[in-house]
């Protein structure tokens, strides 16, 4: 079994407490269609478990089959960069099916974000090496497809449906 190669770090987007008592490290991809059925089963297992867990969520942009998701790991790391990224994050999820430089724009506006100073983030490549760094520490950490998941620093290498991802938590709590 795989172990998470670069440990959650300040660089990380980090929802939960540095002490709780479990871990959940997710690489994801916000154009995988895994990855926005993933995502309501991580928020219900945040809700569920509250304090003791701690969720991350690192950038693995599959560029060959998901043409916008390296753009759209960018903007939420442009949110990031603005103390916005979880706000970016749930709203790119929520939109996964118009992901477009357009909607980017439209979902910077309504985090209260400038459109003009994403966009030439986004022209820059301002944000392409922390997608790059997140996605690197996934490869050397096993990481191949998306979702994959990390429980205290072990990759979960079975489904990622409720039930499943619960019990792996709670076993890790035990």
């Amino acid at each position: 079994m795989s172990t998470l190669k670069v440990a959650v770090n300040p660089a990380d987007h980090i929802q939960g407490g540095e002490h709780a008592d479990c871990t959940l490290v997710e690489y994801g991809d916000y154009e995988c269609p895994h990855c926005g059925h993933a995502y309501p089963i991580v928020k219900s297992i945040q809700k569920r478990f509250g304090k003791r867990l701690r969720f991350v969520f690192r950038n693995f942009p599959l560029n060959e089959s998901h043409p916008h998701a390296q753009s759209a790991a960018e903007s939420a790391e442009f949110a990031g960069g603005h103390g916005k990224f979880w706000e970016m994050h749930d709203l790119l999820f929520e939109n996964q099916d118009r992901l477009s430089g357009h909607l980017y724009l439209e979902l910077a506006r309504q985090v209260q974000l400038a459109p003009a100073e994403l966009q030439q983030a986004l022209e820059e490549r301002k944000y392409r090496a922390k997608v790059h760094a997140d996605f690197s520490g996934g490869v050397r950490s096993g990481v191949n497809c998306t979702p994959t998941f990390f429980i205290n620093g072990r990759r979960r290498d079975g489904p990622f449906e409720w039930e499943d991802l619960m019990g792996a938590i709670e076993e890790a709590l035990a």
